[in-house]
């Protein structure tokens, strides 16, 4: 659950929530929810888009580039508002970025869509009115379908992209190549804005590819961009409609596990997207949407089948994150886990994650000190994640570590340093290309 309180038009909108959230789980928790989130509204947060200085140097530099590649955008449109049309409309003519097209799709019945677009009169913008409103999946579908461009992104008719967005994901796209990688598809970070699209808040910065977390929870979500080989092969399934985003991303993220490489995967720093808080949307009510978790759970559920995996995944008690649980054994079904660890005994009643990360020169436990009961920005202290390093003394390793699992306990036993010997061994298992996965509920910490 969410709450953003201060502003007296979402008022409403945070009390239907908070009933929501105490219906499924208790008013303990939803107390303890509430508790957290009016914390977390301490944090001061001002989206500060590109200075028209930067945005100048980026055009230059654009146009300064050899074999630029065209960007796609693609947008399926349903009787959208006209003032969120026009921003959609606006944001991608202030794209530093000039080498892009917009496609949008059309399932309208009316023609308000098609008017606007037609008023805009921009040539980079290629309109399709279809036949009928075939669902979200299969209306995003045709659009993809006509895109001409290297990497097609994902665009909602009522959400904006700010003006540096396509020119940092031609960047990124650019530096990889460089180092000889073809991204299969970039991420960046994200915000919500009201519905006047004047006001920002709850900032997304996000991790870097983690295949478990994306397992908990579909934290890529926008602005995604897909080379388009790849998407045009994949396409949005429409029987994942309101998870159609999530069932595409795990099926990338199959492909990358097929080829052994994260790296093609690529995440964009800084907050590229802004996603529209009105009464119809996901970012605004969760409760709004209930069969797109339900989707989601699918999409999870079909990604393990396709792998012989022998999983029960569950809803968690926060709306779109999810649990996903190995039947036979984690070892024996995910070869590319070698050790899982769970957190350390809680101290006074706070979280004590045991995962070990480097910081400022330093090593720092993430999420520690966190109170019993709350979940964590983005609830994710409570989904199960990949970690570069967690405590032995919490862990079980697969068979064939269990020697050197048992040496590294021995040196601690002997009075060596805890961190130190967990750093040391979880850095083995990575360089064998295995996964350190942490599981929050896997003991009561």
């Amino acid at each position: 659950m969410v709450i953003f309180m201060g502003k007296a038009g979402r008022l409403a909108e945070n009390v239907k929530r908070a009933c929501g959230y105490c219906k499924r789980n208790g008013p303990a928790a939803a107390v303890s929810a509430i508790a957290e989130r009016l914390l977390e509204q301490r944090e001061d947060y001002v989206y500060q888009p590109p200075v028209e200085a930067e945005c100048r140097k980026q055009r230059r530099a654009a146009q300064e580039w050899k074999d630029a590649p065209l960007l796609s955008v693609v947008v399926p449109a349903y009787e959208t508002k006209e003032a969120f049309l026009k921003d959609l409309l606006d944001c991608m003519q202030d794209q530093t970025w000039p080498f892009w097209e917009l496609i949008i799709a059309d399932g309208s019945e009316s023609d308000k869509v098609a008017q606007v677009v037609e008023e805009c009169g921009e040539k980079r913008i290629r309109y399709v009115k279809l036949e009928e409103n075939r669902g979200i999946a299969e209306n995003t579908n045709e659009a993809i379908r006509l895109a001409r461009g290297e990497y097609i992104g994902l665009l909602d008719h009522d959400d904006i992209l700010t003006p540096d967005a396509l020119y940092r994901m031609a960047h990124a796209l650019r530096e990889k190549r460089k180092q000889g990688i073809s991204p299969l598809f970039l991420y960046s970070d994200e915000d919500k804005c009201s519905q006047d699209g004047k006001t920002f808040f709850s900032p997304h910065r996000k991790p870097d590819f983690n295949l478990d977390l994306l397992f908990s929870n579909n934290y890529v979500c926008h602005f995604l961009m897909m080379e388009a080989g790849l998407i045009k092969d994949l396409m949005l399934r429409p029987g994942y409609d309101g998870a159609q985003d999530y069932d595409l991303v795990l099926r990338a993220a199959g492909r990358m596990m097929e080829i052994g490489r994260e790296d093609v995967c690529v995440h964009v720093y800084g907050i590229l997207y802004h996603w529209r808080c009105h009464s119809a949307s996901t970012a605004s009510n969760p409760d709004s949407k209930d069969y797109a978790y339900e989707a989601g759970k699918r999409a999870l559920e079909d990604f393990a089948a396709a792998r012989g995996w022998e999983t029960r995944v569950s809803h968690t008690k926060h709306l779109g994150f999810y649990r996903m649980e190995f039947g036979s054994g984690l070892f024996a079904q995910r070869r590319d886990v070698g050790a899982v660890a769970a957190p350390l005994p809680s101290r006074g009643g706070n979280l004590m994650s045991g995962i070990y990360d480097r910081a400022d020169g330093g090593i720092r436990m993430r999420y520690a000190g966190l109170r019993k009961g709350f979940s964590g920005r983005f609830h994710r202290a409570a989904l199960c994640q990949d970690v570069e390093a967690a405590d032995i003394r919490s862990m079980q390793v697969r068979p064939e570590w269990e020697e050197a699992f048992q040496k590294a306990l021995r040196s601690l036993r002997s009075g060596g340093d805890p961190v130190e010997i967990s750093l040391e061994f979880c850095a083995k298992i990575r360089e064998r290309g295995q996964r350190i996965l942490w599981d929050p509920c896997r003991r009561d910490g």
